[in-house]
């Protein structure tokens, strides 16, 4: 697979399967409209990505900068953004709810600040003290669900 920048530049060129740890520079990645069900970008820096209508479920985010990403109408049900940084990304019409099993998108310890949530479905996603959403957001209207550490 191979992965460019918003200056079409390629920035990963090998197999996804070995995407991760040894190459997690991906800014300004250009992955809009990609199925990419169930892969890790766990500690990965994508800030600045377009992520657009990705298909991410069940993907691995741990610890991911998506600082200022793209991820309108992206699929991420079942999804671990664990203490991600989402910082200003543009989360409108994405989906973080249940997957088909009812597992939730977990979004402990997350940072959502500046974030767009409009239109976004996170009905059963879980969070927990640690997660700091944007100024004005009703986690009652959102339904979703806080799970902190036993």
């Amino acid at each position: 697979m191979i992965i460019k920048n918003k200056k079409n530049e390629v920035i990963y060129d090998d197999d996804i399967a070995l995407l991760g740890v040894d190459d997690p520079d991906l800014r300004d990645a250009m992955l809009e409209g990609v199925v990419m069900e169930g892969a890790s970008f766990s500690g990965a820096n994508l800030a600045g990505a377009n992520l657009r209508g990705a298909d991410f479920y069940w993907g691995h985010f741990f610890m991911t900068d998506l600082t200022g990403a793209d991820l309108e109408g992206t699929q991420l049900q079942g999804a671990n953004l664990k203490e991600a940084n989402l910082t200003n990304a543009n989360l409108r019409n994405a989906n973080l709810g249940r997957d088909n099993l009812g597992g939730s998108t977990q979004l402990q310890g997350a940072i959502l600040t500046g974030a767009n949530l409009r239109f976004a479905n996170l009905e059963g996603a879980e969070y927990d003290s640690k997660t700091i959403f944007p100024e004005d957001f009703s986690l009652h209207a959102a339904k979703m669900i806080l799970r902190e550490k036993p």
